[in-house]
């Protein structure tokens, strides 16, 4: 299990833009597509506070928000903890 996990759907643009950058990253992480399983939306609802958008991004536990606040994260140097 990673430190990150992304709920996202298959239509998503700025969902694969986000596994994108983590993977360009190196960092680790699970994908959860809320599009394809009813107990994975019911669990996006609750982790994320019920956030209506996707992608929503988990690190340690806590939802971060998008990829925006993603990004933020990484230039504030918070992800370096996540990378090999």
């Amino acid at each position: 299990m990673n430190a990150v996990k992304v709920y996202s759907t298959g239509t998503c643009p700025i969902c694969v833009k986000a596994k994108a950058f983590l993977d360009k990253r190196g960092i680790g992480y699970d994908e959860v597509r809320i599009d394809l399983d009813r107990e994975a939306m019911k669990e996006f609802a609750v982790v994320t506070n019920g956030a209506r958008t996707v992608p929503q991004i988990v690190v340690d536990g806590t939802c971060i928000g998008g990829f925006t606040e993603l990004t933020e994260l990484d230039m504030d140097g918070a992800l370096d903890h996540l990378q090999p």
